[in-house]
């Protein structure tokens, strides 16, 4: 299963979709967005696929807009953070910019976990856990996003234009 990784879209739609484009024709199955999405237009656009997704600090004030676009497109709106499996790995989300959050999703001991906020790729383990950013699709040097195969762990960073 090849999970699609985004985050801090920041309402960019245009971004977001080449971003969405690049990530079906990379094989990802489903789609994990990791906070600010600023708009319910991004929802729609990220529901091609199956589409989990969090709030981010970003979102303050957009919350019920972001969760009736959930309802609408079908997608899984974990809030300011949560756990969904994939394929039989816990994925633990949160957008990153509070140590609250991160410690509360840490505590259902994920496989991994999926943040945003810095707009810096990172992929690094700490304590049996694998932390994995994808970058940004705003106000980053290079737009990206990833791509996670849970068969064997491979993470691929892919640029949008």
């Amino acid at each position: 299963m090849i999970v699609g990784l985004l985050s801090d879209s920041h309402d960019k739609i245009d971004r977001v979709r080449a971003a969405v484009d690049r990530l079906v024709e990379a094989g990802a199955e489903v789609l994990v967005h990791a906070g600010d999405l600023c708009g319910p237009e991004i929802v729609d656009a990220c529901s091609v696929l199956p589409l989990h997704f969090v709030f981010g600090n970003n979102d303050v004030g957009n919350e019920s807009l972001l969760l009736a676009a959930a309802a609408e497109c079908g997608a899984n709106c974990l809030e300011w953070g949560g756990v969904v499996e994939v394929a039989g790995r816990r994925l633990a989300v949160t957008h990153g910019h509070t140590r609250l959050d991160v410690r509360r999703v840490l505590d259902a001991e994920p496989d991994f976990l999926l943040t945003g906020h810095s707009h810096v790729v990172h992929d690094r383990e700490r304590e049996g856990v694998r932390w994995i950013n994808p970058g940004a699709l705003h106000r980053a040097r290079t737009y990206t996003v990833a791509t996670l195969d849970l068969a064997d762990d491979t993470l691929d960073v892919l640029e949008v234009e």
